[in-house]
């Protein structure tokens, strides 16, 4: 979906759809997760749209994150988590459902059944370097 104004984050931020609110200022917005991994996992989303990281504007970028560190802090002592996982999905190949920028703060808890990914090993040196060259050659 292209169409920013009409995402469900859209509709939260204009009020038609409710919400449970964490934090808000001027540029972002934090509310609970409806279908939570653990409870206070908490969706951050800036009020500024764009559909994903990559093509946010740096200046909603900065002011993401420093909120998304203050978020996270009050989410772990407030849940008494043992760890948090921050995720944030870039396009539909990477599960990324709502296709306006959001960062995931997920508490974590010893035990509580949530699975990371499963990682694959590199088949040599040669291929790792390969890979390293074409991300290395495509910074701009």
């Amino acid at each position: 979906m292209n169409d920013q104004t009409e995402t469900i984050f859209a509709k939260i931020l204009r009020k038609e759809i409710p919400s449970v609110a964490v934090y808000e200022d001027d540029d972002v917005y934090a509310f609970l997760d409806a279908h939570p991994v653990n409870p206070g996992h908490t969706l951050v989303i800036p009020k500024k749209p764009s559909k994903g990281f990559l093509d946010a504007e740096p200046e909603v970028l900065e002011k993401l994150i420093v909120a998304v560190q203050k978020i996270t802090q009050a989410v772990k002592i407030g849940m008494k988590a043992d760890g948090i996982n921050l995720h944030q999905n870039e396009g539909a190949a990477a599960g990324q459902e709502v296709f306006h920028l959001h960062i995931h703060i997920i508490p974590r808890f010893e035990n509580d059944g949530y699975e990371h990914w499963h990682g694959k090993s590199y088949t040599s040196e040669e291929e790792a370097e390969k890979t390293a060259n074409e991300i290395r050659k495509n910074l701009v």
